[in-house]
């Protein structure tokens, strides 16, 4: 598939200025370049390791010339995106008997890596070896790097790498299997890496002698991706500089109401995360953290000695475990005359007279439940009386006061046990029990999403294997449901499960896309060995599979099967008509992965045919899991793939085109996760830039979701995000009115438009339009884009096409630099509609009735 037309255009652009001494960097000896020169192949400890790989080359191995310098051809994958992961270390480069280079490196937790590629710019998929694996004598020293060689014999390749002080070999024919390791008697004497100077700084790795022709094709790579980068580095300030003197801008828009295509009808979407609280503390009802008592240490890994079981709590009382309510729950606390108060999620917000439903396990003596104010004044107050075994009580309580930091609390004359202590709004989202935030739910309903994904991303997979999220551990009663860590750093209940989730899709109207791991953990794994890309064991995949199919059946069984049955005992026997699963979520593409990943894939395709698996392309447009992510879905002839992408606005200006050229006849495209790095005006244009072109490639893109949804203010391991809130305010960006723009005003029909504006292609590609038509109602919905510091006057004629007099127009404009741009609607003509001058940087939709 022809994916980079904007790439390659830029790659021969620089091919030109580089041949004719245009580039700023001198890469000729004389007047005539060798055939044959030297390349110097090397990592360095810089940024901890995460610059990746390395090359310098030299016509006598003496005058070295770095490429870049120190650009990065190849970049580690291995671990999680904090300070040490992602690291690459002692690289070492060997080219096969074919021509193919290998390039081996060392990562941390006894691990080293491996990649392989014909030219040194595009690399295949990274695999990951553990150095001590089978061996007999193996160290528990997780943090050993182990400053890996290679060295050839006999027909076979042989790894060298030290622990513990020993040195050890494995052996391998193919860089896919190798024998385990053994001792290296040799070792001490090998020096295979070569030390050279640039600029007065040492540095070790390998040199191999190549065409020129190979070192100038990555010359001229680096260039490319460099001058592209300086490109999509856009800002109002930089417009300012470009469009300097530039006159208002006059455009003719031509519509023909027959030269039309089907697109989607469920193009915008919302993707949700329990990222930044967005689940506990964000759209999950629940007002009291730390419910159960089974916050721990290990959420978040030690680091925070105070979270633990008594996390959010104070008072007097003590954690037991003897006889719980559920052993999935095993924590509780134990009250001795005295009290124990719960402070929410950065205090509790209640709302004067609006009735909240208190609900606890109880057991012990007589206990009365108060929502008190910061200051101890009580707002509310009830009294229950529980017996020598566990009970559940539910109560009602009614605060005289509105407040936002409050505290529930929990006082006995006694002793009295307490569990699953809970306090719920009663109008939550489509007033559900256990439900959701009604004002967060709202404003997510009021984008009109077509669909859901959830519960992740990262989420889904998790840190680690024994991290993966389990959908069968956050269905049935809530004592029953097992919390888990969260891959971002904190406790996840599952009080918001599966369950509620289709149900939440349900109340939207919104089609469920579930998304679950494909038998290895998240790319962002930090959880060593036992983690990322070591995958499943495939003696436990059977059961791993199944509980993938069991999930279908759950949501779209009938109530006479297994778990169709649960789900009927849930309060819904009418299945939730589950039409999509996504496999994976922007996986490493590893051989471990695809073994897995096919074994899900074709035990769904064989039970349940009509499901649309939506495969995975890695977090990247371009490179390594991307190429291999599409052949694997080319190969395996899926419906849809997964695409994500964070970039800078300047990106989303320069890559309107970017499914221009996809092929139609494969994979259609999710575009699950995407946002420009901001939540400034002008980041809120170029995704309503990029998404005309989205509308107009909607035969190709069949569903695209921005990512994060929610974050949780104080609390956001994230930015940036759609919607912002605390305890009781929603602060909705200025990015998510252009999605609710999008959400509102979509079609299932496009109308081919021509726009004459500009000789000037910057100024050009600064104006989006884009036209379609809703089959349902028969509205034509024209959105105009202008990412201009000037204002663009339209000229609009639609041909073959009737219309009626008066139309909608919605404009939302403002300062790029700021974020309180907010959306304007008024009645007009359609006259003026047509011809009403296009603010700078606004988002204009217009809307008209059609006559038939």
């Amino acid at each position: 598939m022809k994916r980079f037309l904007l790439d390659n255009g830029l790659k021969l652009i620089l091919s030109f200025l580089i041949i004719f001494g245009m580039s700023g960097f001198n890469i000729k000896t004389n007047d005539k370049n060798p055939d044959k020169v030297y390349l110097f192949a090397y990592s360095t400890v810089k940024n901890n390791g995460k610059n990746g790989l390395h090359f310098a080359w030299s016509t006598d191995q003496k005058n070295w010339f770095a490429i870049g310098p120190e650009f990065s051809f190849l970049k580690s994958d291995f671990g999680s995106w904090g300070p040490t992961g992602k690291s690459m270390s002692e690289a070492f480069l060997v080219k096969d008997n074919t021509g193919i280079f290998h390039c081996f490196w060392s990562v941390r937790d006894n691990v080293f890596a491996h990649s392989e590629s014909k030219d040194l710019i595009n690399w295949g998929r990274q695999n990951y070896i553990q150095g001590m694996k089978n061996f007999v004598g193996k160290s528990e020293d997780k943090s050993v790097i182990l400053n890996v060689q290679v060295s050839q014999k006999e027909g076979q390749y042989l790894v060298h790498f030290s622990e513990s002080g020993k040195n050890y070999y494995t052996a391998t024919k193919d860089f896919q299997n190798y024998t385990p390791a053994v001792i290296d008697a040799s070792a001490s004497a090998l020096k295979l890496r070569s030390e050279i100077k640039i600029q007065g700084e040492v540095l070790q790795g390998t040199i191999h002698e190549v065409n020129w022709s190979l070192v100038d094709n990555m010359i001229k790579n680096m260039e490319s991706v460099k001058f592209r980068d300086k490109q999509n580095n856009t800002s109002p300030k930089s417009d300012s500089l470009l469009f300097l003197g530039l006159k208002p801008v006059k455009a003719e828009i031509k519509i023909n109401g027959q030269e039309s295509k089907k697109i989607s009808n469920m193009l915008t979407g919302v993707f949700f995360e329990d990222i930044n609280y967005a689940a506990d503390g964000g759209l999950y009802g629940e007002l009291i953290q730390n419910r159960d008592f089974e916050y721990s240490l290990h959420d978040k890994k030690g680091r925070d000695e105070k979270w633990n079981a008594s996390m959010a709590w104070s008072g007097n009382f003590k954690i037991e475990k003897e006889n719980p309510i559920h052993a999935n729950n095993p924590n509780y606390a134990v009250i001795s005359k005295g009290s124990i108060s719960n402070s929410g999620f950065d205090g509790i917000a209640l709302k004067a007279n609006e009735k909240y439903d208190f609900n606890v396990f109880a057991k012990g003596t007589k206990a009365v439940v108060s929502l008190k104010s910061a200051n101890g004044e009580i707002l509310a107050e009830a009294a229950f009386t529980p017996s020598n075994s566990w009970k559940k009580f539910n109560l009602v309580l009614k605060p005289l006061k509105t407040v936002n930091d409050a505290h529930l609390e929990i006082s006995t004359n006694g002793e009295t046990a307490v569990d699953m202590v809970s306090l719920f709004p009663q109008q939550t989202f489509k007033n559900r029990k256990n439900g959701l935030r009604a004002d967060l739910a709202e404003t997510i309903a009021d984008m009109h999403p077509k669909f859901v994904r959830f519960p992740g991303g990262c989420v889904a997979h998790g840190d680690g294997l024994h991290n993966i999220y389990k959908w069968k551990n956050t269905i049935g009663p809530l004592e029953s449901r097992i919390g888990m860590r969260n891959i971002w750093g904190y406790h996840q209940s599952m009080g918001l499960g599966y369950f509620e989730y289709f149900q939440f899709c349900e109340d939207l109207g919104a089609a469920p896309v579930p998304v679950l791991a494909a038998g290895v953990p998240c790319q962002n794994s930090s959880d060593g060995g036992s983690g990322q890309q070591f995958g499943i064991p495939m003696e436990d995949m059977d059961e791993y599979v199944q509980d993938v199919l069991d999930l279908i059946e759950y949501a779209n069984g009938s109530v006479n099967t297994v778990w169709g049955k649960k789900r009927a005992e849930a309060g819904h026997p009418k299945p939730f008509n589950l039409k999509y699963v996504g496999i994976g979520n922007e996986d490493l593409i590893s051989d471990v992965f695809e073994e897995r990943y096919r074994m899900i894939v074709k035990a769904v395709q064989q039970k349940y045919p009509e499901i649309m698996i939506i495969g995975t392309v890695g977090p990247f447009f371009e490179g390594t899991d991307y190429r291999e992510g599409w052949r694997i879905a080319d190969d395996l002839k899926l419906p849809l793939v997964d695409e994500h992408y964070y970039q800078s606005p300047g990106w989303f200006i320069n890559n309107q085109d970017f499914y221009d050229s996809y092929d139609r006849s494969k994979s259609k495209v999710y575009l699950g996760e995407y946002a420009s790095w901001g939540n400034k005006f002008y980041n809120a244009l170029a995704e309503a830039l990029y998404l005309t072109g989205i509308e107009r490639n909607g035969d190709v893109v069949s569903m695209a979701s921005y990512a994060p949804l929610l974050a949780r203010e104080k609390h956001t391991q994230w930015n940036p995000d759609l919607i912002y809130f605390n305890g009781n305010e929603v602060k909705p960006t200025v990015n998510y009115f252009v999605q609710k723009l999008y959400g509102q005003n979509p079609g299932d029909i496009y109308l081919e438009r021509t726009i004459k504006a500009s000789d000037n292609a910057e100024v050009n590609k600064r104006i989006g339009v884009s036209v379609v038509k809703e089959s349902s109602s028969g509205d034509l919905i024209i959105k105009l884009v202008n990412v201009l510091p000037v204002a663009v006057t339209p000229s609009i004629e639609i041909a073959n096409l009737a219309t009626t007099e008066n139309a909608s127009y919605t404009v939302l404009a403002g300062n790029p630099e700021k974020t309180d741009a907010r959306p304007i609607t008024q009645n007009v003509t359609v006259k003026e509609a047509f011809s009403k001058e296009l603010p700078p940087y606004s988002f204009t939709v217009i809307r008209i009735k059609t006559k038939k």
